[in-house]
This record gives C-alpha cells, sequence and structure tokens, in this order.
C-alpha cells in the first residue's frame, strides 16, 4: 500500500509512520505544498496512494487546500471514484465546522482528531477495507 503522511508536528508524523509503516511504504511531508507536489510526482510515474493521512493545519497550504487539490488531480488524471485515495483528515481542532468543511467541502473519507490512537486508525483503515 502507497501511503502518504501530511503533518507539521513532528511527534505526529512519528506516531503516524511507526502505526503505519508494516502496512506499506510511506512517504512523509511536513506541509500542504509537500502533498500537492508528492501526489502530483507519483501521477507522474503512473501510480497512486491508497491512503493518505492529512492534517488540517499546516503552513504553506492547509489540508482542505491539499485536499481540493488531490481530488482535482485524481479527477483529471481520470481516477474512478472507487479508486480514489482514502483521505483520513486529522487535527487537534474538534469542531463540528472542521468536519462539515472536510466532508462536504473537500471530500475527505474520515476524520480523527488528535492525539490519534492505533486503535481509531485501524478502525478507520477496516472500515475502508485497507487492512
Amino acid at each position: 500500500m502507497n501511503i502518504l503522511i501530511a503533518d507539521d508536528e513532528f511527534s505526529s508524523r512519528l506516531l503516524l509512520e511507526d502505526i503505519l509503516s508494516p502496512l506499506g511504504d510511506c512517504k512523509i511531508v511536513e506541509n500542504g505544498r509537500e502533498v500537492v507536489e508528492t501526489v502530483t510526482a507519483f501521477f507522474d510515474q503512473g501510480k497512486h496512494f491508497d491512503l493518505i493521512c492529512l492534517d488540517i493545519m499546516m503552513p504553506e497550504m492547509n489540508g482542505q487546500e491539499a485536499l481540493n487539490e488531490i481530488r482535482r488531480l485524481e479527477k483529471e488524471g481520470g481516477v474512478a471514484s472507487q479508486d480514489e485515495a482514502v483521505v483520513i483528515m486529522i487535527t487537534a481542532l474538534n469542531s463540528l465546522q472542521t468536519v462539515v468543511d472536510s466532508f462536504e467541502g473537500g471530500g475527505c473519507s474520515a476524520y480523527l482528531t488528535k492525539p490519534v490512537t492505533k486503535k481509531a486508525l485501524m478502525d478507520k483503515l477496516k472500515n475502508y477495507g485497507l487492512v
């Protein structure tokens, strides 16, 4: 499985990598701009990400903006909706508006609040048939 982890906090990246690295190849970035660059580079190589863990609050481009770009790239690349990356938005903000914006505005698959636990993340992955 190709996995992209995007978070500006080192400890969060390390935790997600520790949980997810046994499941596949993890690429790690620190901001939304790097997310879009990495997804674009993968598409250019004829590859795609199966799972993207995307922090909402990041510098240069936030997670919601990055998600909009990911979905645009998938659409332009002819990726069928059933083959789109599973995108789990992760944030310390537990506000209803953030959740609504992530699902309705950006097309995220799931939502987790920090601190992320292995059980919560694995439950989400099971829901999407990734484990």
